[in-house]
């Protein structure tokens, strides 16, 4: 798969792209971030109404971070900028597989749709557009979003069931 990942990353930093995408993926990319997504959950465990969903959130989010770094601790991928790419943003750790962005997005997003899949989402949009910023930025090749995005989906699913 590594071969693969690189061909699909080397294949994109060829392509020229506009600089509005550049400024809003550098943006979107923070919102899988540890702020972000501890400040949505925080804001739900305030909020009358949308605490069991924050308390969910939060739950989910803990658990599928242990879970990331187990993993990336574990497998020990080195980031593509070890292999020769630019990353066009800073690297948050040494490890690429999985991305913790993506999995903490998509961990919320999952949350939020078992809570109420039609206000879900648009979370599931932004959640999928974290995972496409980290590829696009080069912190991760696509199976890192990938394991990201399937780890955090099955945590909050098994969360939410026991949860919500």
């Amino acid at each position: 798969m590594n071969a693969l990942d690189r061909t699909w990353l080397l294949a994109l930093c060829d392509r020229q792209a506009p600089r509005w995408l550049d400024r809003t993926l550098r943006l979107t990319t923070h919102l899988g971030g540890f702020a972000a997504t501890a400040l949505v959950s925080l804001v739900l465990l305030i909020i009358p109404g949308t605490r069991q969903l924050g308390l969910a959130m939060t739950v989910a989010n803990g658990v599928s971070h242990l879970i990331v770094q187990v993993l990336k601790r574990s497998v020990v991928r080195p980031r593509p900028d070890n292999n020769g790419v630019l990353s066009l943003t800073l690297n948050p750790d040494a490890f690429s597989f999985p991305s913790g962005h993506a999995c903490a997005a998509m961990t919320l997003a999952v949350t939020a749709i078992c809570d109420n899949p039609l206000s879900g989402l648009p979370a599931l949009g932004l959640a999928l557009l974290v995972g496409a910023s980290r590829v696009y930025l080069r912190v991760h090749y696509v199976t890192d979003v990938v394991v990201g995005q399937l780890v955090g989906a099955a945590t909050a699913a098994v969360v939410s069931l026991a949860l919500l």
